[in-house]
Parts: structure tokens; sequence; C-alpha cells
């Protein structure tokens, strides 16, 4: 989720850091593509796709929380420690 500056999470949730990214529109569509394929956002895919590859070269800090679920909460969520 990300909060506009100087705005706040919602309660329970971290803040998700804001970059601009400039693509090849090219490189945008085929990435696009991929990302509705898999039925993902391109923002999504590019997240998935960066994890990886930063898991493939060990670099993957130990603290990064996994990728928030996105669409309907879950009828029966789990309880917090």
């Amino acid at each position: 989720m990300t909060v506009p500056a100087g705005g706040s999470a919602p309660q329970g949730r971290p803040q998700r850091k804001q970059v601009l990214l400039r693509l090849d529109p090219s490189v945008y569509d085929a990435l696009a593509r991929w990302a509705g394929d898999e039925l993902r956002s391109a923002n999504a895919q590019i997240e998935f796709l960066l994890r990886r590859a930063l898991a493939e070269a060990g670099r993957l800090p130990g603290e990064a929380k996994p990728i928030p679920r996105r669409g309907r909460p879950s009828a029966n969520p789990p309880e917090s420690q």
C-alpha cells in the first residue's frame, strides 16, 4: 500500500516506498502483458521480479516482509500474535 507524502499508513500496515521508474515503452508493454498473464498489476510484477532477483543474488534482506496479498480479505483472518 502506498501512502501520499505526509500521510500515515492504516494501523498495522507498514508504509511502502514510492519509486519513480522510467521504462522504454516496449519494455513496459511486455511487462504489462506478462503481469496480466499472471493476474498481477505491472507494479506487483515489478516487485515480484525484483524480490526474485534479490533472493537469487543472496541480497534479499531477512527482515523483508512478504508481498502483501491483494483483493478481498479472508473470511477468517489469522489471529495476530
